[in-house]
């Protein structure tokens, strides 16, 4: 069974004065719970954590795990470019009470594709539940080929991809030849529906901070078979999508919710504040859509 369908919400990990705020992200599971979000994904690159200590990312997954209390999945992010780095976070999530694992691509010093299975093997190894690889390439410059695919989807624990390479021909060729059982989700929000047309079964959403209801009903709604009202929100989102988008996340993103009142305005550097124009368009954006 695929650990999720629909919507998982990749979330943001709010800071207050240098710290994670424990109390904003609870306020932030709880509302995305009854949004009708479909899983939560933690310490991912939206979660920032790159900029998170090994204490302070198992902690964050554990307490996502106690305040989630099995009510939909917890997905716990623990790639790292280091494979031992990784086995140790991995171990670290599972005993903090993950459901699930998201496992990035090796950034900075990549790999070659023979070091890239014995790196994810590795991690598959070292734990019983099951893996989402991911493929952002535009982050890592580090690229997850049909081929890679073909060889990583034996492994038993590894089941699915999160795919964001923003290719569709990629994407198109994945599914074709992935087999049944390994899962796609979209890891880019204006590419929901045409990853869902192919067979894919939902996204890990960076717009489902803000919109966490309708990000939820696009895929619901392709999963029903509703395919106008499905194509209809994935257009409508389009602009604040984009607006999301327009500095590196998760910048906007955390900004978005700033402006929502859910979290405070803080990053952690190399992360900063947004410039100011951005910031203006992303309001404009945000009012717009009617989210403040």
């Amino acid at each position: 069974m695929a650990i999720f369908e629909g919507s998982a919400v990749a979330i943001i990990t709010p800071f207050k004065d240098g710290a994670v705020d424990y109390d904003a992200l609870k306020a932030l599971l709880d509302w995305q719970v009854s949004e009708g979000t479909d899983a939560i994904v933690i310490c991912g690159t939206t979660g920032e954590a790159s900029t998170l200590t090994d204490e302070e990312q198992i902690e964050t997954i554990g307490f996502a795990v106690e305040a989630i209390a099995k009510r939909i999945p917890v997905i716990a992010g623990v790639g790292s470019n280091y494979t031992a780095h990784g086995v140790e976070l991995t171990k670290g999530a599972e005993k903090a009470g993950a459901d699930a694992l998201l496992h990035v691509t090796p950034y900075y010093n990549k790999a070659t594709h023979k070091g890239l299975y014995t790196h994810f093997k590795a991690m598959a190894e070292a734990t019983s539940l099951p893996i989402l690889l991911y493929s952002v390439a535009g982050r890592t410059g580090m690229n997850i080929t049909p081929d890679d695919v073909d060889a990583l989807a034996k492994i038993p624990n590894i089941v699915g991809l999160k795919e964001a390479s923003g290719n569709i021909s990629q994407v198109v060729e994945i599914a074709r030849r992935a087999p049944e059982g390994f899962d796609l989700y979209s890891g880019n929000d204006d590419m929901i529906i045409p990853l869902m047309s192919v067979g894919g079964k939902g996204v890990i959403s960076v717009l489902a901070n803000v919109v966490p209801k309708d990000t939820h009903e696009m895929a619901a709604a392709f999963l029903a078979g509703d395919t106008k009202k499905a194509a209809a929100l994935q257009l409508a989102t389009k602009h604040l999508t984009d607006a999301l988008f327009c500095e590196v996340n998760p910048v906007p993103v955390k900004a978005a919710l700033h402006m929502m009142g859910k979290c405070a305005y803080e990053y952690r550097l190399p992360l900063c504040p947004m410039e100011e124009q951005n910031y203006e368009k992303l309001k404009a954006e945000m009012a717009a859509y009617g989210v403040i």
